[in-house]
């Protein structure tokens, strides 16, 4: 028993020392073991104790109640500090989860956008998207291919109407020269049958 209680008073002196050294206590405030902080429990511990001296070492001596109270005090404080402790890591983690939707609902936000903004500078092409870059470039393509086939075609009708005067002026061409040959050729053959009647004319009479 008288071991314990020593050990008990190390220990706290010891914890005493250590809370001292990072907290001291305001001088106005009220020493007690039923408020203020652990720091200044202990010093009420210290400044209620007794001492005495003995084969040349010092001993405090501390009241068993005022060290169970303190004792209890300090696992109080631990088990808030351990609720607290729990409670932050909850928060933690429930922070953690909304942060995690919220990046997931801005990755879904941020493709979404992507995919609007991928349609909003495209143009659908025989079912496809293309950028309309790539749309204008396709379309001026077959503009102007289909403008070059019309002035073929003109081209070619063209060239097909100048022959086709060159035919009908050559067909005309062609009808004059035959009906003159085929005058020159009547002339002739009237003019041979002629002479051939005036031959039989002569034969006759000249029997």
């Amino acid at each position: 028993m008288k071991g314990y209680k020593m050990l008990l008073v190390v220990v706290a002196l010891l914890i005493y020392n250590i809370q001292f050294a990072q907290e001291a206590p305001s001088s106005e405030e009220e020493l007690s073991l039923n408020k203020g902080s652990i720091s200044s429990q202990f010093d009420f511990i210290a400044k209620k104790s007794g001492n005495y001296r003995a084969a040349g070492v010092r001993y405090e001596v501390v009241k068993i109640t005022n060290l169970n109270k303190i004792k209890q005090n300090i696992l109080d404080t631990l088990s808030v500090t351990r609720k607290k402790t729990a409670e932050l890591k909850a928060t933690i983690t429930s922070h953690e989860t909304t942060i995690n939707s919220l990046n997931s609902k801005l990755t879904e936000t941020t493709n979404n956008l992507s995919s609007v903004t991928e349609e909003k500078d495209s143009m659908s092409f025989f079912g496809f998207l293309v950028s309309k870059g790539t749309y204008n470039i396709i379309l001026w393509t077959i503009i102007g291919s289909l403008l070059l086939l019309l002035l073929f075609f003109i081209y070619k009708f063209r060239n097909s109407n100048i022959l086709t005067q060159e035919a009908k002026s050559n067909l005309s061409e062609l009808e004059v020269e035959y009906e003159d040959h085929r005058r020159r050729a009547l002339e002739r053959e009237q003019k041979i049958s002629r002479q051939l009647q005036d031959e039989i004319n002569k034969h006759k009479k000249s029997k």
